[in-house]
């Protein structure tokens, strides 16, 4: 008996494919939960940080200054023991900034009664400036201005007061914050290896070498990172301290080191202290002297953007500028100024122990 096969129009019609999602949507759901667990993970992380700012923000100091100080310590231990070439680096310093605070004391006391002459002469000649072309205000404005002024500080005396008190407290925790990062920094000097290495044995083989790859290039990277932002601080405040010295504007001292410690803020942070220079050079100065202040930020940005930072930073953090603006604003949103200051150094350590993981180890050499 022959079997009769079926014609190429009488053949099934094959099955209907299973409605699912195609491979593309399903990668990237993949990595789509994945990096909401990071995410969680992340936002978890940050939040127990907050919960212990002041422990945080101690600890952070604490590497700051490790990292700051610690070839000095280790060029003073090749003549002393350890513990005394810690001792000596603390006292740099230490002395360092307080000799500093003593000249700022000094300076600002020489011209305060000069400044105030000046100063006043100034808003006087800002406010014959203003009654002038081309705006020509009503002289009754300043009265007014001044008028409400008075009022809103006799309106809220009481939340000054208090806006007082809370900046005592704040200073307070500000004191034990610099106390507990000494107390820290005196360890991570003396004995910071043997430390590292002892949490790193705490773990199984193969995580272990993980956490020493991480642990030691974040470590290159905060460093070179910070000792990087000190010199390129400290040359962006030289040039702010000489060109104030030169026209002569008051308050050198004190403006060059504003300088210096805005410059701890990528980007915004010294435009932000040259403003200020440029406010006091207005008014003790007049308005040439405030407008050269002005091209000056245009100068010295110049410099810090094409010279310092390619020569100083570039082998600790290879941050395009914009991820470096964007860390500083969200930073900047997160945890205010604190969080300006700690962005980038945060975002740098992340993508280097980031880069360090991907890259593959070296194949260890075959016995023969």
């Amino acid at each position: 008996m022959r079997v009769r096969r079926p014609g190429p129009r009488e053949r099934p019609a094959p099955a209907a494919a299973a409605p699912g999602a195609g491979p593309g949507l399903r990668r990237l759901s993949d990595y789509a939960w994945r990096l909401l667990v990071v995410a969680v993970a992340a936002y978890l992380v940050l939040t127990v940080l907050g919960q212990f700012h002041l422990i945080t923000l101690a600890a952070f100091l604490a590497l700051v200054i490790t990292s700051v100080i610690r070839p000095l310590v280790d060029l003073a231990a090749r003549a002393v023991p350890r513990p005394l070439a810690v001792l000596i680096g603390l006292a740099v310093a230490l002395l360092l900034p307080a000799g500093l605070l003593a000249l700022i004391g000094e300076n600002v006391a020489d011209d305060v009664s000069r400044l105030a002459r000046e100063f006043q002469g100034g808003l006087d000649r800002l406010e014959k400036l203003l009654k002038g072309p081309p705006l020509h205000l009503e002289p009754t404005s300043f009265d007014d201005l001044k008028q409400k002024v008075s009022d809103f500080a006799a309106k809220h005396r009481a939340t000054l007061i208090s806006t007082v008190v809370n900046g005592a407290h704040r200073a307070v925790e500000i004191g034990t914050g610099a106390a507990l990062a000494l107390f820290m920094s005196v360890f991570f000097l003396h004995s910071g290896e043997r430390m590292w290495r002892w949490t790193a044995a705490q773990l199984p083989p193969a995580a272990a070498d993980h956490l020493d790859r991480a642990g030691r290039v974040a470590w290159r990277t905060f460093a070179g990172y910070t000792r990087g932002i000190f010199v390129v601080a400290a040359s962006n405040a030289i040039m702010v301290g000489i060109s104030l010295f030169l026209l002569d504007v008051p308050l050198a001292l004190p403006l060059t080191v504003l300088e210096f410690l805005a410059s701890f803020v990528p980007l915004v942070g010294s435009p932000i202290a040259m403003l200020v220079a440029a406010l006091v050079a207005l008014a003790a100065r007049g308005p040439v002297i405030a407008i050269v202040v002005l091209l000056l930020i245009v100068v010295i940005g110049q410099i810090e953007g094409h010279l310092l930072h390619p020569l100083v930073m570039s082998r600790a953090v290879s941050l395009h500028p914009v991820v470096v603006a964007v860390s500083v604003l969200a930073g900047s949103i997160a945890a205010g100024v604190i969080g300006a200051v700690v962005a980038v150094p945060a975002v740098s350590v992340l993508w280097s122990v980031y880069a360090e993981l991907r890259r593959p180890r070296p194949a260890p050499p075959s016995t023969p």
